[in-house]
Protein backbone atom coordinates (compact mmCIF):
# COMPACT_ATOMS: atom_id res chain seq x y z
CA UNK A 1 0.00 0.00 0.00
CA UNK A 2 1.46 3.37 -1.07
CA UNK A 3 0.91 6.36 1.19
CA UNK A 4 1.07 9.98 0.11
CA UNK A 5 0.84 13.19 2.05
CA UNK A 6 -2.19 15.42 1.56
CA UNK A 7 -1.71 19.09 2.37
CA UNK A 8 -4.21 21.23 4.26
CA UNK A 9 -3.84 24.92 5.13
CA UNK A 10 -3.01 25.42 8.80
CA UNK A 11 -4.63 28.49 10.43
CA UNK A 12 -1.53 28.91 12.64
CA UNK A 13 0.73 28.98 9.58
CA UNK A 14 1.26 32.76 9.74
CA UNK A 15 2.48 32.71 13.33
CA UNK A 16 4.97 29.91 12.60
CA UNK A 17 6.90 31.68 9.82
CA UNK A 18 10.36 30.59 10.96
CA UNK A 19 13.50 29.81 8.94
CA UNK A 20 12.60 26.14 8.61
CA UNK A 21 9.15 26.97 7.27
CA UNK A 22 10.59 29.47 4.80
CA UNK A 23 13.10 26.92 3.56
CA UNK A 24 10.34 24.38 2.93
CA UNK A 25 8.23 26.94 1.06
CA UNK A 26 11.24 27.96 -1.04
CA UNK A 27 11.90 24.32 -1.95
CA UNK A 28 8.26 23.70 -2.86
CA UNK A 29 8.17 26.94 -4.88
CA UNK A 30 11.21 25.83 -6.89
CA UNK A 31 9.43 22.59 -7.78
CA UNK A 32 6.29 24.59 -8.63
CA UNK A 33 8.26 26.83 -11.00
CA UNK A 34 9.69 23.74 -12.67
CA UNK A 35 6.20 22.78 -13.84
CA UNK A 36 5.94 26.01 -15.82
CA UNK A 37 9.44 26.15 -17.26
CA UNK A 38 10.12 29.71 -16.08
CA UNK A 39 9.67 31.93 -13.05
CA UNK A 40 7.73 34.48 -15.12
CA UNK A 41 5.08 31.94 -16.10
CA UNK A 42 4.92 30.65 -12.52
CA UNK A 43 4.39 34.23 -11.29
CA UNK A 44 1.54 34.71 -13.78
CA UNK A 45 -0.18 31.67 -12.26
CA UNK A 46 -0.02 33.13 -8.73
CA UNK A 47 -2.17 36.04 -7.59
CA UNK A 48 -0.27 38.99 -6.14
CA UNK A 49 3.16 37.45 -6.63
CA UNK A 50 5.81 38.92 -8.95
CA UNK A 51 8.65 37.06 -10.64
CA UNK A 52 11.04 39.22 -8.59
CA UNK A 53 9.49 37.93 -5.36
CA UNK A 54 9.79 34.36 -6.59
CA UNK A 55 13.45 34.96 -7.41
CA UNK A 56 14.08 36.43 -3.94
CA UNK A 57 12.45 33.45 -2.21
CA UNK A 58 14.21 30.79 -4.28
CA UNK A 59 17.60 32.52 -3.95
CA UNK A 60 17.19 32.99 -0.16
CA UNK A 61 17.10 36.79 -0.35
CA UNK A 62 14.38 36.96 2.27
CA UNK A 63 14.97 40.31 3.97
CA UNK A 64 12.36 42.16 1.88
CA UNK A 65 9.77 39.35 1.78
CA UNK A 66 7.02 40.00 4.33
CA UNK A 67 5.26 37.33 6.40
CA UNK A 68 2.07 38.13 4.49
CA UNK A 69 3.83 37.38 1.19
CA UNK A 70 5.21 34.11 2.58
CA UNK A 71 1.67 33.19 3.60
CA UNK A 72 0.31 34.17 0.18
CA UNK A 73 2.90 32.14 -1.72
CA UNK A 74 2.76 29.13 0.59
CA UNK A 75 -1.02 28.94 0.48
CA UNK A 76 -1.21 29.17 -3.32
CA UNK A 77 1.42 26.49 -3.99
CA UNK A 78 -0.17 24.13 -1.46
CA UNK A 79 2.31 24.26 1.42
CA UNK A 80 1.27 23.58 5.02
CA UNK A 81 3.15 22.53 8.14
CA UNK A 82 0.23 20.29 9.05
CA UNK A 83 0.10 16.94 7.31
CA UNK A 84 -2.69 14.49 6.70
CA UNK A 85 -1.77 11.02 5.48
CA UNK A 86 -3.92 10.00 2.53
CA UNK A 87 -4.12 6.52 1.07
CA UNK A 88 -4.25 5.76 -2.62
CA UNK A 89 -7.89 4.70 -2.73
CA UNK A 90 -9.38 2.76 -5.63
CA UNK A 91 -10.82 6.01 -7.08
CA UNK A 92 -7.40 7.67 -6.76
CA UNK A 93 -5.81 4.87 -8.79
CA UNK A 94 -8.65 4.86 -11.31
CA UNK A 95 -8.43 8.62 -11.85
CA UNK A 96 -4.66 8.48 -12.32
CA UNK A 97 -5.06 5.75 -14.93
CA UNK A 98 -7.74 7.68 -16.83
CA UNK A 99 -5.84 10.98 -16.74
CA UNK A 100 -2.66 9.30 -17.93
CA UNK A 101 -4.52 7.65 -20.82
CA UNK A 102 -6.15 10.95 -21.78
CA UNK A 103 -2.87 12.86 -21.68
CA UNK A 104 -0.92 10.34 -23.72
CA UNK A 105 -3.57 10.08 -26.44
CA UNK A 106 -5.16 13.59 -26.57
CA UNK A 107 -8.58 12.29 -25.51
CA UNK A 108 -11.65 14.02 -24.12
CA UNK A 109 -13.36 12.34 -21.15
CA UNK A 110 -16.18 13.10 -18.71
CA UNK A 111 -15.84 11.49 -15.28
CA UNK A 112 -18.45 11.45 -12.52
CA UNK A 113 -18.20 10.53 -8.87
CA UNK A 114 -19.93 11.21 -5.58
CA UNK A 115 -18.96 14.18 -3.41
CA UNK A 116 -16.42 13.46 -0.69
CA UNK A 117 -14.60 10.61 -2.44
CA UNK A 118 -11.29 12.45 -2.89
CA UNK A 119 -11.65 13.46 -6.56
CA UNK A 120 -10.14 16.93 -6.17
CA UNK A 121 -7.22 15.65 -4.08
CA UNK A 122 -6.38 13.05 -6.75
CA UNK A 123 -6.55 15.74 -9.45
CA UNK A 124 -4.23 18.05 -7.50
CA UNK A 125 -1.74 15.25 -6.98
CA UNK A 126 -1.74 14.39 -10.68
CA UNK A 127 -1.33 18.06 -11.59
CA UNK A 128 1.59 18.51 -9.20
CA UNK A 129 3.36 15.34 -10.30
CA UNK A 130 3.04 15.71 -14.07
CA UNK A 131 4.22 18.39 -16.47
CA UNK A 132 1.91 20.37 -18.74
CA UNK A 133 -1.21 19.53 -16.73
CA UNK A 134 -3.52 22.47 -16.01
CA UNK A 135 -6.36 22.19 -13.53
CA UNK A 136 -9.26 24.65 -13.50
CA UNK A 137 -11.71 24.54 -10.59
CA UNK A 138 -15.01 25.73 -12.05
CA UNK A 139 -17.43 28.13 -10.36
CA UNK A 140 -21.14 28.79 -10.84
CA UNK A 141 -20.75 32.55 -11.29
CA UNK A 142 -18.27 32.38 -14.17
CA UNK A 143 -18.90 33.86 -17.58
CA UNK A 144 -16.73 33.23 -20.65
CA UNK A 145 -14.23 35.94 -19.77
CA UNK A 146 -13.76 34.68 -16.22
CA UNK A 147 -13.31 31.13 -17.47
CA UNK A 148 -10.62 32.22 -19.93
CA UNK A 149 -8.90 34.36 -17.29
CA UNK A 150 -8.64 31.35 -14.97
CA UNK A 151 -7.41 29.08 -17.76
CA UNK A 152 -4.72 31.57 -18.80
CA UNK A 153 -3.71 31.97 -15.14
CA UNK A 154 -3.07 28.24 -14.67
CA UNK A 155 -1.23 28.26 -18.00
CA UNK A 156 1.03 30.98 -16.60
CA UNK A 157 0.02 33.49 -19.30
CA UNK A 158 -0.75 37.19 -18.93
CA UNK A 159 -4.24 38.17 -20.10
CA UNK A 160 -4.15 41.91 -19.30
CA UNK A 161 -6.17 43.95 -21.80
CA UNK A 162 -7.28 40.93 -23.86
CA UNK A 163 -10.77 40.42 -25.23
CA UNK A 164 -12.39 36.98 -24.89
CA UNK A 165 -11.46 36.15 -28.48
CA UNK A 166 -7.85 37.21 -27.92
CA UNK A 167 -7.75 35.13 -24.73
CA UNK A 168 -8.91 32.07 -26.64
CA UNK A 169 -6.23 32.63 -29.29
CA UNK A 170 -3.60 32.96 -26.55
CA UNK A 171 -4.75 29.69 -24.97
CA UNK A 172 -4.54 27.92 -28.33
CA UNK A 173 -1.06 29.33 -28.99
CA UNK A 174 0.15 28.31 -25.54
CA UNK A 175 -1.27 24.78 -25.80
CA UNK A 176 -0.08 24.06 -29.33
CA UNK A 177 3.55 24.68 -28.39
CA UNK A 178 3.45 21.86 -25.83
CA UNK A 179 3.73 18.09 -25.96
CA UNK A 180 0.73 16.15 -24.59
CA UNK A 181 -0.90 18.96 -22.56
CA UNK A 182 -3.92 18.15 -20.38
CA UNK A 183 -6.66 20.51 -19.21
CA UNK A 184 -8.67 19.28 -16.20
CA UNK A 185 -12.03 20.94 -15.51
CA UNK A 186 -12.95 20.09 -11.92
CA UNK A 187 -16.57 20.57 -10.75
CA UNK A 188 -17.62 20.98 -14.38
CA UNK A 189 -21.30 20.61 -13.42
CA UNK A 190 -21.11 24.21 -12.15
CA UNK A 191 -20.60 25.58 -15.67
CA UNK A 192 -23.63 27.32 -17.18
CA UNK A 193 -24.91 26.53 -20.68
CA UNK A 194 -22.92 29.38 -22.22
CA UNK A 195 -19.70 27.84 -20.93
CA UNK A 196 -20.79 24.35 -21.95
CA UNK A 197 -21.02 25.67 -25.52
CA UNK A 198 -17.62 27.29 -24.98
CA UNK A 199 -16.31 23.83 -24.07
CA UNK A 200 -17.24 22.70 -27.60
CA UNK A 201 -15.27 25.61 -29.11
CA UNK A 202 -12.27 24.74 -26.94
CA UNK A 203 -12.43 21.10 -28.05
CA UNK A 204 -12.71 22.08 -31.71
CA UNK A 205 -9.73 24.43 -31.58
CA UNK A 206 -7.52 22.01 -29.63
CA UNK A 207 -8.59 18.75 -31.27
CA UNK A 208 -5.81 16.14 -31.47
CA UNK A 209 -3.27 18.41 -29.74
CA UNK A 210 -4.68 18.59 -26.19
CA UNK A 211 -6.61 16.30 -23.87
CA UNK A 212 -9.53 17.70 -21.88
CA UNK A 213 -11.13 15.95 -18.89
CA UNK A 214 -14.34 17.13 -17.23
CA UNK A 215 -14.94 15.87 -13.69
CA UNK A 216 -18.09 16.38 -11.63
CA UNK A 217 -20.84 14.69 -9.63
CA UNK A 218 -23.51 12.69 -11.47
CA UNK A 219 -25.46 15.96 -11.84
CA UNK A 220 -23.37 16.62 -14.98
CA UNK A 221 -24.49 13.36 -16.60
CA UNK A 222 -28.13 13.99 -15.67
CA UNK A 223 -27.90 17.49 -17.12
CA UNK A 224 -26.36 16.34 -20.40
CA UNK A 225 -28.89 13.52 -20.81
CA UNK A 226 -31.73 15.94 -20.11
CA UNK A 227 -30.29 18.31 -22.72
CA UNK A 228 -30.18 15.43 -25.22
CA UNK A 229 -33.78 14.47 -24.47
CA UNK A 230 -34.93 18.08 -24.94
CA UNK A 231 -32.73 18.47 -28.04
CA UNK A 232 -31.04 21.51 -26.51
CA UNK A 233 -28.46 23.37 -28.57
CA UNK A 234 -24.93 21.96 -28.33
CA UNK A 235 -25.67 18.96 -26.13
CA UNK A 236 -25.42 16.38 -28.91
CA UNK A 237 -21.95 17.68 -29.77
CA UNK A 238 -20.92 17.72 -26.09
CA UNK A 239 -22.04 14.09 -25.77
CA UNK A 240 -20.15 13.18 -28.94
CA UNK A 241 -16.99 14.94 -27.75
CA UNK A 242 -16.83 12.87 -24.56
CA UNK A 243 -17.18 9.63 -26.54
CA UNK A 244 -20.89 9.19 -25.75
CA UNK A 245 -19.98 7.89 -22.32
CA UNK A 246 -19.62 9.10 -18.75
CA UNK A 247 -16.96 7.24 -16.77
CA UNK A 248 -18.28 6.56 -13.27
CA UNK A 249 -15.89 6.26 -10.35
CA UNK A 250 -16.43 3.39 -7.92
CA UNK A 251 -16.63 5.45 -4.73
CA UNK A 252 -14.97 4.95 -1.34
CA UNK A 253 -14.82 1.38 -0.02
CA UNK A 254 -14.64 0.15 3.56
CA UNK A 255 -11.10 -1.04 2.84
CA UNK A 256 -10.17 2.50 1.76
CA UNK A 257 -11.55 3.95 4.99
CA UNK A 258 -9.80 1.33 7.12
CA UNK A 259 -6.47 2.06 5.43
CA UNK A 260 -6.92 5.84 5.96
CA UNK A 261 -7.76 5.31 9.64
CA UNK A 262 -4.68 3.17 10.25
CA UNK A 263 -2.40 5.52 8.30
CA UNK A 264 -3.55 8.38 10.53
CA UNK A 265 -3.12 6.63 13.86
CA UNK A 266 -6.54 5.04 14.43
CA UNK A 267 -5.88 1.34 14.91
CA UNK A 268 -8.62 0.33 17.38
CA UNK A 269 -11.03 -1.99 15.57
CA UNK A 270 -14.05 -0.59 17.40
CA UNK A 271 -13.20 2.98 16.44
CA UNK A 272 -12.54 2.01 12.82
CA UNK A 273 -15.90 0.20 12.67
CA UNK A 274 -17.61 3.28 14.13
CA UNK A 275 -16.01 5.53 11.49
CA UNK A 276 -16.98 3.20 8.63
CA UNK A 277 -20.59 2.96 9.82
CA UNK A 278 -20.94 6.69 10.49
CA UNK A 279 -19.14 8.33 7.55
CA UNK A 280 -21.50 7.35 4.69
CA UNK A 281 -18.38 6.78 2.53
CA UNK A 282 -17.56 10.50 2.66
CA UNK A 283 -13.83 11.11 3.20
CA UNK A 284 -14.50 14.55 4.67
CA UNK A 285 -16.56 12.86 7.38
CA UNK A 286 -13.82 10.27 7.86
CA UNK A 287 -11.30 13.03 8.52
CA UNK A 288 -13.58 14.68 11.07
CA UNK A 289 -14.19 11.42 12.92
CA UNK A 290 -10.46 10.65 13.04
CA UNK A 291 -9.83 14.15 14.41
CA UNK A 292 -12.55 13.64 17.05
CA UNK A 293 -11.07 10.35 18.23
CA UNK A 294 -7.56 11.82 18.39
CA UNK A 295 -8.79 14.86 20.31
CA UNK A 296 -10.61 12.66 22.79
CA UNK A 297 -7.49 10.61 23.32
Amino acid sequence: MILITQIYINPTFKSMMNENTKTKIAEKLQVYCGRFGSQNKAANSLKGVSSATISQIINHNWELVSNEMWLNVGTQIGYSDKEWIAVETRDFKMLNSILNDAQENSLVFAITGEAGTGKTFALKQYTENNRQVYMVKCAEFWNRKMFMMELLTVLGRDYSGYTVGEMMNEVVRAIKTQSNPLIIMDEADKLNDQLMYFFITLCNMLEDCCSIVMIATDHLEKRVRRGLMLNKKGYKEIYSRIGRKFIELKGTSSSDIMAICMANGITDKGQIKDIIEDCENDLRRVKRKIHAFKKAA
